[in-house]
């Protein structure tokens, strides 16, 4: 049976502020294959919510660099998996800038919307989001700093455990 489990939003935050310019030796620096960006908004959802989902390709989980979800470094399969998860693990809403808050993600995307970097949102003052990130390691970057045609919102729900 799965029990709903609330996304502790500070472990998150407090995790993102860490490791912001420097890397967890727990997990692989994806930076020369790729980068590094999803799996580290990953480890901080992860710090928010202490729960993997092991379903061989289309769950969300690292458990060393050659066992891992594609999910778990790949920016739309990050997406893919928070707003469509019914089953353990973190989930998700798209939304708008209205309806986010610190904790939750936004992912850059281009004209022909491939969506290439994903960040963590560390706060919102006065309306303007600031933002935590790998790959250009960022901790506090205003969002208006990035270049980018759209952007996806995702509002973390919580996550499910079983219980």
């Amino acid at each position: 049976m799965l029990k709903d489990i609330m996304y502790d939003r500070k472990a998150a935050l407090e995790y993102a502020k860490k490791w912001a310019f420097k890397r967890n030796p727990d997990y692989l620096n994806f930076e020369n294959i790729g980068g590094d960006c999803t799996s580290y908004i990953s480890q901080c959802i992860y710090a928010g919510c202490k729960v993997m989902n092991y379903t061989p390709i289309y769950g969300w989980y690292y458990k060393n660099s050659y066992d891992r979800s594609p999910s778990w470094s790949g920016v739309e399969f990050l997406y893919n998996f928070l707003v469509n998860n019914k089953s353990v693990g973190p989930y998700g809403i798209e939304t708008n800038k209205e309806n986010v808050q610190a904790g939750d993600i936004i992912e850059l995307g281009d004209k022909e919307s491939h969506f290439y970097h994903t960040l963590i949102i560390n706060k919102i003052y006065k309306g303007e989001i600031f933002v935590s990130a790998h790959s250009i390691d960022s901790y506090m970057r205003p969002l208006n700093n990035y270049s980018y045609d759209k952007l996806k919102f995702i509002h973390i729900i919580g996550a499910r455990k079983y219980a």
